[in-house]
Parts: structure tokens; sequence; C-alpha cells
């Protein structure tokens, strides 16, 4: 063990080291002392007189290792009642540092996230050769935070920075800051970074990560009387003193931060330069990606390579997480095993897929009425979906109840859409409103079944109207945002009763323009939503090969 480390023990547990040092003095001290009572009963002449003298000494030292034993133990009962359960107790973190060994996560098992994974790298190369950056005048980066949707891999990335760059890693949770007493988040954040500091002190360096830091960073506000906002800000205070080093000489110490909020949603002191100095932003995975990921994780089970298609799996699975990637190989595993079948083939993924995104099949036994019912719905949002959304694939149809749906329709994207237009929009109104336009059309009367449909339609044509200007009086502003200011007393401006009725009035006429050319459609091809509905009937479930099949014998085929 080097001079430093020896050191640096000292320093942080100097009280076991006292402690330990006066048991051993004691202990030398009672051998010395009998030593000294047997050579006097040895060299003796009167055994009465030898032996009085003799007990002499032993008694004295008995009642000096009396005194030192308690004295011992009410300093470390003292200790134990005020450090270790008392007040001060509270401010206290009992996290342990991993080293960057321990956590074992290479660049290798990054994979999903080649744009942040590249950020990531020059910030390893930063950390670890100080000495280059500071030859040239620059300065240690002091924080990183990682934006981005959960899931995504911003906790995984963070340990992979600390494995590659062989440092101390801690992690913590922002909410573990927060306590009902004031004070104590922030006698929380002190200890961290003392133990941080201590840490890059013996080790070179040291990497903190708080996951979900909005807890500890959001936007600072008036406390409105309970102390809850109060303890909030100065928890915030704390780590932005802190992040300065204002205190303390400067030391490899990085704090990475990782949040699913939004940017503008934590406190802008704290996302200045000179804190968090760099962020990394950890987005949903694109076609390599996915199919990288569904590599990775089909290598550590056994798979039918001859029956999975990677890349027809990573075009269905748009919009899915690294977690929703290794979550679906993970199910298909369990339902090979409850199928006592050896290795993973493509209809266990599919059975996988199909369970996290529309739910377990429940054992609910529908009359024929509810059925016919439920066929009709879901043959209106499948076949406005496959004749009006050309960006979409219809890729299931269900009227088996999943989770608190009677049925479903499954129609993922094709690809990334990043900013829907105004005909997307429209589009996915008309989708939503196929199920009521169906049922109108067929039954002359609707369910409380299209109670999701209507408000996500509503939703839609709620934001194109109050949000984007898309409605047809031609007002423009986002009303949405001045209106939730003006709930929350935060803004001087306000919107007249007229201009709301106005923007009212504009997202009716969208959605009543929508469900006219949705009931025109599905009209006209009424013999094809007759078809679809009783083929959905009777086999309860259409794959996308069926469904194709159906549109191919109406002689319709998808636009381009």
């Amino acid at each position: 063990m080097s001079l430093a480390k020896i050191k640096f023990f000292i320093k942080l547990y100097w009280i076991r080291v006292l402690i330990i040092t006066l048991v051993l003095v004691i202990i030398v001290s009672l051998v010395i002392f009998i030593i000294i009572g047997l050579r006097a009963w040895n060299e003796a002449e009167s055994y009465l007189r030898q032996s009085q003298l003799a007990m002499i000494p032993l008694q004295l030292y008995l009642q000096i290792v009396m005194a030192l034993i308690f004295g011992v133990v009410y300093t470390f009962m003292w200790y134990w009642l005020m450090f270790k359960r008392g007040a001060q107790s509270f401010t206290q973190i009992s996290k342990k540092a991993t080293s960057g060994e321990e956590l074992k996560i290479t660049w290798n098992d990054v994979i999903g996230m080649e744009e942040a994974k590249q950020e990531a790298l020059e910030v390893v190369k930063l950390i670890t050769d100080r000495a280059q950056l500071q030859r040239i005048g620059g300065k240690i980066l002091k924080g990183i935070i990682m934006l981005g949707p959960p899931g995504c891999g911003k906790t995984y990335l963070a340990k992979a920075i600390a494995t590659e760059a062989k440092l101390p890693f801690i992690s913590m949770s922002g909410s573990e800051f927060i306590e009902m007493f004031v004070g104590v988040g922030a006698g929380r954040i002190r200890s961290l970074f003392k133990q941080a500091r201590q840490l890059a002190e013996l080790e070179g360096g040291c990497i903190i990560f708080i996951d979900e830091i909005d807890a500890v960073g959001a936007q600072r506000s008036v406390d409105r009387g309970f102390g809850g906002q109060t303890e909030s800000n100065t928890t915030l205070n704390q780590l932005l003193v802190e992040m300065d080093g204002l205190k303390e000489k400067d030391l490899n110490v990085v704090l990475i931060g990782a949040t699913n909020a939004p940017e503008n949603f934590l406190d802008q002191a704290l996302l200045r330069p000179g804190r968090f100095d760099r962020k990394i932003y950890v987005d949903l995975p694109g076609l390599e990606d996915r199919e990288k990921l569904f590599e990775y994780y089909l290598k550590k089970v056994k798979y039918d390579e001859g029956n999975i298609r990677i890349d027809k799996l990573s075009r269905v699975a748009v919009g899915y997480t690294p977690a929703d990637v290794a979550n679906i190989v993970r199910e298909s595993a369990l339902i090979a095993i409850r199928n006592k079948k050896d290795v993973i083939s493509m209809k266990e993924i599919e059975e996988a897929r199909e369970r996290i995104a529309l739910g377990i099949k429940r054992k609910i036994k529908m009359n024929p009425q509810e059925k016919w019912l439920t066929a009709y719905h879901e043959a209106g949002h499948a076949i406005v979906t496959y004749l009006l959304a050309p960006g979409k694939d219809v890729f299931k149809a269900t009227i088996i109840p999943r989770k608190s749906t009677g049925g479903a329709v499954w129609t993922p994207e094709k690809e990334e859409v990043f900013i829907k237009d105004q005909n997307g929009l429209l589009t996915d109104i008309k989708i939503c409103l196929g199920s009521f336009a169906a049922e109108k059309l067929k039954f002359g009367f609707t369910t409380a079944g299209v109670d999701s449909d209507f408000q996500n339609a509503l939703g839609i044509a709620h934001s194109m109207v109050w949000r984007w200007g898309m409605g047809k009086s031609g007002l423009i502003g986002n009303f949405h945002a001045i209106l939730s200011a003006e709930r929350w007393q935060q803004s001087a401006l306000s919107i007249s009763e007229e201009t709301k009725t106005k923007l009212d009035h504009d997202t009716q006429s969208i959605l009543n323009a929508c469900l006219k050319e949705v009931q025109e459609l599905l009209a006209k091809e009424k013999p094809l939503l007759e078809k679809f509905a009783q083929e959905l009937f009777q086999k309860e479930e259409l794959n996308y090969d069926e469904i194709e099949s159906i549109f191919k014998e109406a002689g319709l085929a998808r636009p381009q």
C-alpha cells in the first residue's frame, strides 16, 4: 500500500484508528504490568509483603483500564447517537463508490446510440488526459448532462464512461437528496462532494452520476408556505456552489446528470457553461441502431437464424428504445420456454412484441353483438389507415380483449417521423374517427368504445388550432401557452372570450371536415368494410399477410 493511500485511510477513518490504537495500548500496558507483578512475586523474601507489593500496580492498572474503557464506550456511544442515528445522520450519505473496472460496461456493450457514444468518447479523453488539456490552458469538464426519453441508455452510457476512464463511480438518484427537513438536501450534497473529492485525491479522479436530476435541479421559485420549495431551492443552490468548486482546489471530479424532463425544465444556472459544460442527447435509435440492438440481444439467447429476419424486426420496431428491444427478446425467451421450444423463432418474437405493445390477452368472452360492434370498430380504423396513411403499416387487427380495450389495430410507422406536417396531423385525426364512422354507418349508432379515439382526435385538432396556427380563421399564436400561464397567474397576456370562441369553432371545423371525408370513404368502400369485419369476426385476429390479401381481393392498392 502506498504512503498516499495510508494517509488517505487515516484521514477517512481516524476515529477507528484512534480507538484501535487505544485498545492496543491498553493490551500492551496490561502485559507489562503482569510481567512486573510476576517478577515481584518471584523475587519476594516474605510471601505476605511481596504479594501486597505485587497487587498494588495491578489494582492501579485495573482502575486506569476501567476509566479508559468507560471513556472509549462513552465517546463511541456519543458519536453513534449524534452522527449515525442523530440529527446529523440525515445529511450523511451511505453510498459506496464503485471502481470503473468493477462496472465492466465497455464501449462494445453500448449499442443503439452511436452519436451519443462519440460525444461520450470525447468526454472520456478529456477526463483521462488532463495533462494535455492543461498544457494548452484548458480546464477539465465540471459536468455533463444527458437528455432523452426513458429507456434509451443514459445510465448505461454513464457507467461505460466510468469503465473506460477507470475512475471511481458514485451513483445516486435526485430524489435521494430531498427530505421533509429544510437543509437536509444541501447537507447530503456537501457529503457527496466531500466523498468524491477524497476519492479524486486518492485515485486521480471521481465520477458522480445523479439520475433523474430534475428532482433536484428544477427551476427555482418562491416558496408558497409549506417549506418544500425552500428545501428544493437550498439543495440546488448547494449543488451550484459545489460545482463551482469555490472552496476546494481543482480536482478531477466530474458530475454526470441524466433526466427525461425537457431541457427548459431545469434551472438555467445549472445549465450555464462552467457547470454542465457538455450536453449529450440520447435519442431513440434509428434503423441501423435497431438492427445492431436486435443482433446484440439475440446473441445472448438461442434463436432460429434461418427463421428470424433482423432487418424486418428493425423496420417494424420504429420508436422502440434499447430497453424495449431487450424486453422483447427477454419476453420471447420466456414464451419459447412456455411453449417447450429449444430456440426462439419469429413466432415468439411477434407474440412478445404484441404482448408488450397491445397487452396480454384477456380471457373474456364477448357476446356476438359486442363482437360485431368491435369488429366494425376496428375495421374502420384499419381501412382508413390503409387507404389514407401510406406512412403506416396495418400490421395486425384483433378483437381479442387486451388491457382495457375490446380490440386493437396495430399501425406502426414505416420510418421515423420527427416533425408532422398539417396533412399528417389531419390523417391521424381521420384514423381516430374511422371507428366512429364505421359504427355509425353499419348500426346507425355508436358505442362508448370511441372514447379514447375522440380524446386523441380532439387533442390533435386542439393543438393544431390553439398552438400551431392551423385554424381556418387565420388566428396565429400559441394560445395554449398563454392560457396555461393565465391559469397560474404568470402572464400579463390574456385571451378574450371572442378569440376563444373562434378557436373552439376552428377545432370543431377540423373534426367535422375529417369526419365527413372518412364517412364518404367508408360509404364508398362499404363492401370492403363488410368483408374486413366478417373476416375479423370469424378469425378474431388478422395478421399482416391476411390484411394485405383482403385489400388485394377488393382491387385496392396502397397510395404511395
